[in-house]
């Protein structure tokens, strides 16, 4: 059968368009713990796709892998053991919250100052060590001539930490962010107009339908988190871009200038908010059909019956809790007649029922999608919410750090979530909350909604994130959909200068104006009396 010659054209442009974006060379430098599962989650499917993929790794990291069939790597000396770091930060961050159970007003004021001063710290530490790094690989000629040599079509890089976007600045290399915050904060507020009228800022745990004195808390903590930010990060970054960069190189364009934001979130789990044409939403890209469980804990399972099972996890930084507050979970736990998969890797409670399953790993999307799963305890990190999400499964929350009560607040603000304060949990508090979840059926159906809309999609998150970095290699950069505000200083975004100009102009004909009233007052009064004298 003769093949028709513009079907043969068709497939020639289709071949030689996927030739364009195979092979591609790119250059990850990612952050590590859990925001790596993210970001190996691109890579992986990078890899499928035929591109060439490196990542730039310290040799004492945590999750990042030396060898790894999906990528190449390229190893530093150690940064002073990120794991370590961070466990031996959080634990004395979760006995202060324990520790400081809100009495009062002021105590929980004082708890709050605690916990910030220590988050300050932990992480002008990390961002110290970072520019360390920064500074390490630029002094080291073979390696920066062995990564220009490379040609790198682009570079791959999570903004939490200031590495990544300085190394594509250096090699020339357009700049493809994997992003929801950055060492600046949330990444709306860096690109997109923010009104904090109905925007709420980072760990206010607020909505956008506020109150007036909400909005006041609101701008009150913007400014705040803002100079906080800054004071963090500032004093690190800005000594190296003055020395590798010059004088002349202002230090925030590094952190606003990526072709494009591959946002790991969407607008069923955010508030409705202005954006920008370069902000790709991904939210739930990591989130996948679950597969068969395990056959001994199928069994265990399937032993619930019709009242089902509970998962709880905490997290990969959180594997244990106070002896006195994993008694409480435990005993409330003991009261219920559904089965509960809780991974813990402490001391076992006392009091642990019959129907409880410690363990020290789970598959958390498979239990998410199991049919018996009924609910999920959860610190409310980004990737279990939006597994959450994605399965239809309600949440009871347990907080405890970073951005986990924001997260947790969307999910309760949309019908699918309860939060309980560690620092007042007992076995009662636990089982009220569990219980409502349970047996109040609107949990389950407001989860079952965001599923729904997560799902209906003209295009899988994943397969929409790789087409953008194709896209970005393909294009050499995604430039036009930059916007002129990044070159701005706020007195000109805000436009203080026009505003001036033209107050200056009315005033000047306000002024005007009143002058030539009084001058023809003057004429005509001093004209009558001298003409009736």
């Amino acid at each position: 059968m003769k093949v028709p010659h513009s079907s043969l054209l068709t497939l020639a442009l289709l071949l030689n368009h996927l030739s364009s974006v195979s092979g591609g060379k790119i250059l990850v430098f990612p952050l590590d713990g859990s925001h790596w599962v993210n970001m190996n989650v691109l890579i992986e499917e990078l890899h499928a796709k035929g591109h060439e993929v490196t990542v730039v790794r310290a040799s004492d990291s945590w999750y990042v892998s030396e060898k790894s069939p999906f990528y190449t790597s390229v190893t530093l000396p150690g940064t002073g053991g990120f794991e370590e770091n961070f466990e031996t930060f959080l634990s004395p961050q979760l006995e202060i919250r324990l520790q400081g159970k809100p009495t009062s007003f002021w105590s929980h004021i004082w708890t709050g100052i605690q916990i910030q001063q220590m988050v300050i710290n932990q992480f002008s530490q990390l961002h110290n060590r970072m520019s360390e790094m920064i500074v390490q690989m630029f002094e080291d000629e073979n390696l920066m001539r062995s990564l220009h040599d490379a040609k790198y079509d682009v570079v791959l890089t999570d903004p939490g930490i200031g590495v990544g976007a300085m190394l594509a600045r250096r090699l020339q290399v357009p700049l493809v962010f994997n992003v929801r915050w950055t060492i600046q904060g949330e990444a709306h507020f860096l690109i997109a107009p923010s009104p904090l009228a109905y925007i709420p800022f980072t760990a206010t745990e607020l909505t956008d339908s506020m109150t007036f004195p909400q909005r006041i808390k609101n701008v009150l903590s913007y400014v705040l988190g803002m100079y906080t930010l800054s004071y963090i990060t500032e004093p690190h970054y800005k000594p190296v871009v003055l020395r590798y960069f010059g004088p002349d190189v202002d230090y925030s364009t590094f952190f606003l200038d990526a072709d494009i934001w591959l946002m790991r979130n969407d607008f069923i789990f955010e508030f409705p908010r202005p954006t920008m044409p370069n902000i790709v939403y991904m939210g739930g890209f990591q989130c996948k059909p679950a597969k068969l469980l395990p056959v001994d804990l199928e069994e265990f399972v399937q032993g619930s019956g019709d009242h089902g099972v509970i998962m709880m996890t905490l997290g990969t930084l959180v594997g244990k809790l106070p002896q006195d507050v994993a008694e409480e979970i435990a005993a409330a736990f003991a009261q219920l007649p559904q089965k509960v998969i809780w991974r813990y890797i402490g001391e076992r409670p006392a009091g642990l029922g019959n129907n409880t399953l410690l363990v020290n790993w789970l598959p958390q999307n498979d239990l998410l999608g199991h049919p018996k799963t009924r609910v999920f305890v959860t610190h409310g990190g980004t990737n279990g919410v939006q597994e959450a999400i994605y399965h239809g499964v309600p949440i009871v929350g347990l907080p405890l750090f970073f951005d986990q009560p924001d997260n947790l607040s969307r999910i309760r603000a949309k019908g699918g979530a309860v939060i309980l304060d560690i620092a007042t949990l007992d076995r009662h508090i636990f089982a009220d909350s569990l219980m409502t979840v349970l047996y109040n059926s609107s949990y389950r159906e407001s989860m079952q909604t965001l599923s729904r809309l997560h799902r209906d999609q003209p295009m899988k998150p994943l397969d929409q994130a790789v087409f953008w970095i194709e896209y970005v290699i393909r294009h050499k950069g995604a430039r036009h959909l930059q916007t002129q505000s990044n070159k701005m200083s706020w007195f000109v975004y805000n436009s203080v200068d026009v505003i001036a100009a033209l107050l200056t102009v009315v005033l000047v004909i306000i002024f005007t104006c009143i002058s030539i009233v009084r001058l023809l007052w003057r004429m005509i009064f001093v004209g009558r009396k001298v003409k009736h004298e």
